[in-house]
């Protein structure tokens, strides 16, 4: 299986200083700075690199749930909120919201939050995230 990497270089000191992450070897470049993760300014932040990881790996997970089971889905597309807090050593990522649409013939919705579930603790990222306080998923069966 392949290795996957990112780069990240930081000028500068925390506050009034900035970054930039660079991801797939270029197919995606952004800027990050403490504005951007701690208040409304423009560019991107680490937490939404999570939350966009962990919303495309629970995606194909669910997806692959469906699939194996014999429901192929048409599609499924997931937002991924991730809140960080002051914690007593800094700060910390203490929740994330999963909240998922599928349309998926010939199951009911109750059996789509069932693979909803499932494909939350399944999924890579969702392992890689255990220290997480609490990861919820909202499933709602779009047919």
């Amino acid at each position: 299986m392949p290795t996957r990497t990112a780069t990240a270089r930081w000028d500068g000191p925390f506050k009034g200083g900035s970054g930039t992450m660079l991801l797939g070897g270029g197919t995606f470049d952004g800027t990050y700075s403490d504005g951007s993760r701690f208040e409304d300014e423009e560019g991107t932040n680490p937490e939404e690199l999570i939350a966009a990881a962990h919303a495309g790996c629970f995606s194909m997970a669910l997806a692959l749930m469906l699939g194996e089971a014999g429901h192929e889905p048409e599609s499924v597309e997931t937002e991924a909120n991730v809140a960080i807090s002051p914690s007593d050593d800094g700060f910390e990522i203490d929740r994330i919201d999963l909240l998922t649409s599928g349309k998926v013939p010939g199951i009911d919705q109750a059996e789509f939050e069932r693979f909803a579930d499932t494909a939350k603790d399944g999924c890579p990222v969702s392992k890689a995230l255990a220290g997480v306080a609490e990861i919820s998923v909202d499933a709602q069966l779009a047919n």
